[in-house]
């Protein structure tokens, strides 16, 4: 049995980068454990109420969808989008990444893991936050007493560069869909694709689990929740990584 510790910018970005292969090795006998930088408390929604609370509360119920055997929350605060930043005090792009970085491999090494999971040099899409875990999971894992492998979640972007060019013309007519301007995740020739078509149901319930995110506008959980059962396993069927050597 290993164990695997994923760290995550926001609660979501666990189901959606990383929720097949996670619940996998759940199911397989590994140990899971979650970590999210914040409680995504800047995110859009039409939730009533302090929205970091109920975001922390998805999260705790998409962990169980998967399998994870625990969750640990850092405490930073939602750093928001580039072109929408929060004013916030601790904020997690203003954290010095040699701090956040200690305070990852204090899990990493309580867990002795064997795995650590961060995100590409683009942070995906390019969220400040998603940029960041990129940088303190790098640095964890040097500073881990037992060095883990480190998988980067990501995605091949070619076809989504090819999405993006028919979208962005429809930007100010999809409220709160993100549509990046710069480079985007990862070069298809680094990137190792696993298929996951066999745990798409525990993805759809970790995605399902994160209710407040489907509202607000155009929004990614939404649209992934609607799609028919083949396109589904079709689209939510694959995961991307990126080995670090």
């Amino acid at each position: 049995m290993a164990t695997i510790v994923s760290l995550h910018a926001h609660p979501d970005d666990e189901a959606l980068l990383t929720g097949g292969w996670l619940a996998q090795r759940a199911r397989a006998g590994d140990r899971v454990v979650l970590v999210f930088a914040t409680d995504g408390d800047a995110g859009l929604s039409d939730h009533d109420g302090p929205l970091g609370a109920r975001r922390r509360e998805e999260g705790e119920a998409s962990a169980r969808a998967l399998g994870a055997a625990r969750v640990v929350w850092l405490g930073h605060a939602d750093s928001g989008m580039a072109h929408a930043p929060t004013t916030c005090p601790g904020r997690f792009v203003d954290v010095p990444v040699a701090e956040a970085a200690r305070a990852l491999a204090a899990v990493l090494d309580e867990e002795q893991a064997d795995t650590l999971t961060g995100y590409d040099a683009n942070g995906g899409y390019g969220h400040p936050d998603h940029v960041a875990v990129h940088h303190v999971a790098r640095a964890a894992q040097g500073l881990a007493r037992r060095r883990p492998v480190l998988l980067e979640a990501t995605r091949d972007r070619r076809g989504l560069v090819r999405l993006l060019r028919v979208l962005r013309p429809l930007g100010p007519l999809l409220p709160g869909l993100t549509l990046p301007a710069g480079e985007i995740y990862a070069d298809p020739a680094d990137v190792r694709l696993v298929d996951v078509r066999d745990a798409v149901d525990a993805k759809r319930a970790a995605l399902a689990a994160h209710a407040s995110q489907a509202t607000g506008g155009v929004r990614t959980v939404r649209l992934l929740l609607a799609l028919p059962g083949p396109l589904a396993r079709r689209v939510l069927g694959r995961e991307w990584f990126v080995e670090v050597p």
